[in-house]
């Protein structure tokens, strides 16, 4: 398996750094960042599949504008939501912009583990779309030198 990176964005630097140790134990690249500017300058240069945002993560924007922003810049991007938050219409708002996976924010390791498999089902199908879309093109190339 190549490695894949993942992108954690959250102000609370103790969850970058346990989500980050436990994805790296993994064998997964982990940058981290409390920079909305650093996610949105790493999704439109497409360097990362799977982006894990803090609920709160930055007052400056909202949260579901930034995931569509996000989801336009990328609309392959996988986001998994980390919220304090667990009432059901912000819940339901996110999930309509088309998030990856929602979870409540960690407080336990059974919790951390949690969001460590979400982050790997999301990389896993960021993986199966990438080998389809090769294929897709791969045979878009063929028809093309047959003149189909």
């Amino acid at each position: 398996m190549e490695t894949r990176n993942i992108l954690v964005a959250d102000k609370d630097t103790a969850f970058l750094r346990d989500i980050s140790t436990s994805l790296s134990g993994a064998g997964y690249q982990v940058e981290t960042t409390t920079s909305t500017v650093h996610v949105i300058s790493n999704i439109l240069k497409k360097k990362t599949p799977v982006v894990l945002l803090g609920g709160d993560f930055d007052n400056k924007i909202d949260l579901v504008d930034l995931v569509r922003l996000l989801k336009k810049c990328n609309q392959h991007l996988a986001v998994i939501l980390v919220s304090d938050e667990a009432s059901l219409p912000a819940v339901q708002k996110i999930r309509k912009e088309g998030i990856f996976y929602y979870a409540l924010r960690p407080v336990d390791a059974e919790d951390r583990d949690e969001i460590k498999q979400a982050a790997i089902c999301a990389i896993k199908a960021a993986e199966r779309d990438e080998n389809e879309n090769s294929l897709v093109n791969n045979q878009q190339d063929q028809n093309l030198i047959e003149g189909v």
